[in-house]
């Protein structure tokens, strides 16, 4: 598990890390992702959670879904194109389980790609997510999780 000023940021998950979104390639084919520590410690407390239906196709960069916290309102934004396959019945339920756990139990969507390998490129995963994230929260003035 890679940490970067207190932030979790799992090395074998690949990141948009512009839009502060991760994702998991699935055995499937399909691929699931989520928000980063890092937009959830900037978000605070995600109090609703509102996700693109079943079936709907998203392009890359679009919202997959929108979350909600006392201090922001925003899209998630996929870091692939594809097809919405499942969303998160429990944090529909629990909005919080965005925050105690982002990469697990907090995912936000499933997808089938449309296009992996072209939308993958210019994903970060390993050392690479781990100094992109160190120079984004230096931009940003982030002091940490």
């Amino acid at each position: 598990m890679g940490t970067v000023r207190g932030c979790e940021i799992p090395e074998d998950l690949m990141y948009n890390v512009e839009n502060n979104v991760w994702l998991r390639k699935e055995d499937d084919g399909t691929v699931t992702i989520g928000m980063t520590s890092y937009a959830c410690s900037l978000a605070g407390q995600i109090v609703s959670y509102t996700p693109k239906g079943v079936g709907k196709d998203i392009k890359k960069d679009k919202s997959a879904a929108t979350v909600e916290s006392g201090k922001w309102v925003g899209p998630l934004k996929s870091p692939v194109s594809g097809t919405v396959t499942a969303t998160n019945e429990d944090v529909a339920k629990d909005p919080g389980l965005i925050n105690k756990d982002p990469y697990g139990s907090g995912w936000i969507a499933k997808l089938k790609p449309a296009d992996f390998d072209g939308d993958a490129a210019d994903l970060k995963t390993g050392s690479d997510a781990l100094a992109a994230f160190e120079e984004k929260m230096n931009a940003d003035g982030f002091g940490g999780c």
